[in-house]
């Protein structure tokens, strides 16, 4: 069975036909043991109770196979593994644009937004382009990004500034022990 991606959701089991061992161990609909038994004689007793067998352990010997509903173990199986993965959430990389002049009330305004970002679980990367002559002074740049990862450092941690032609980056990731407001609110619900 395949997602819109085209990733497999769940995996494909050997069913009726396609098991090629000769003899196998039995488990009934209810987890019971019914023994080992040829294959042929499996299908048959798949086919008096309605059901499909499925080779479960192929790797033991004699191989498991189990009698059941396939149809309705993959649509379980995918239904389980959606669930899963909705509860996940992936990190998402957002930016933040600063500049070496901003003013204070600026700043903060940025440092607001960034802390609203960190504390929904996403990591940041706060970015500060050099223009003109701000590429002969880095160190206002770097000032003010120091100045931001300082207002942040109870909710985040950074690396060090990063410095690329024009372009000094600082990338902050949120407290890996603190809960964020993303994860309290999946607490409540």
């Amino acid at each position: 069975m395949f997602s819109k991606g085209g990733k497999r959701i769940v995996k494909q089991l050997p069913v009726n036909r396609q098991i090629r061992a000769k003899e196998i161990r039995l488990i009934g609909e209810g987890g019971e043991q019914l023994g080992v038994v040829p294959v042929p004689r499996a299908l048959q007793i798949a086919r008096e109770r309605d059901l499909d067998l499925v080779e479960v352990s192929p790797t033991a010997t004699p191989p498991v196979c189990r009698l059941l509903d396939y149809g309705k173990y993959r649509y379980e199986q995918a239904k389980k593994e959606r669930g899963t993965k909705r509860g996940q959430k992936v990190g998402l990389l957002k930016e933040l644009r600063l500049s070496a002049k901003i003013e204070e009330h600026d700043l903060q305004a940025k440092i607001k937004t960034a802390k609203k970002l960190l504390e929904d679980g996403n990591r940041l990367r706060l970015v500060l382009r050099l223009r003109g002559r701000e590429n002969v002074y880095p160190e206002l740049g770097l000032k003010t990004l120091q100045k931001a990862a300082e207002a942040l450092k109870e909710v985040a941690v950074g690396d060090h500034p990063v410095k690329q032609a024009k372009v000094i980056t600082l990338t902050l990731s949120p407290i890996p022990g603190k809960k964020t407001k993303g994860v309290q609110e999946d607490a409540k619900a």
